[in-house]
């Protein structure tokens, strides 16, 4: 299910001149102004260098803007720029009719619980060591 949503994002993303790699990263920019390069590959992760291209072709088309840290001159730290709320308006469009769709294929109690259910085993896995694991 994961790869059919991210190859249908990727094919929405083409529409608009984009990828859904370069979605990703406006949308993180997006929750959290003025994240370093460094910062935002370990959370989308991706090595720094395949989000500095990523950045570079955005920063191209004046959507997103890289400013120099003021406590750090090695820092550059990513913000969006105005010509980014478009584009964030069609992810946002985008992400409201894939919940339409799926609240009309579950109805919303059951895409709520299902939700819920997922955020609380992807809690449990990020908490838990991978050592204290038992295998077999």
């Amino acid at each position: 299910m994961a790869r059919i949503m991210r190859t249908r994002a990727d094919q929405n993303a083409r529409l608009m001149g984009m990828t859904r790699a370069q979605w990703v990263i406006l949308a993180w920019v997006e929750m959290r102004p003025g994240l370093s390069q460094n910062e935002l590959a370990a959370l989308v992760e991706v090595e720094p260098i395949t989000v500095g291209r990523l950045v570079d072709r955005l920063e191209a088309r004046g959507i997103l803007e890289r400013r120099n840290d003021p406590r750090d001159r090695r820092i550059r730290r990513l913000h969006l720029t105005s010509a980014a709320a478009p584009v964030l308006e069609q992810i946002q469009a985008y992400r409201t009719s894939l919940n339409e769709q799926f609240a009309d294929i579950l109805g919303q109690p059951a895409l709520t619980a299902l939700t819920e259910a997922l955020a609380k085993i992807k809690s449990h896995l990020v908490e838990e060591p991978a050592t204290s694991r038992k295998l077999g």
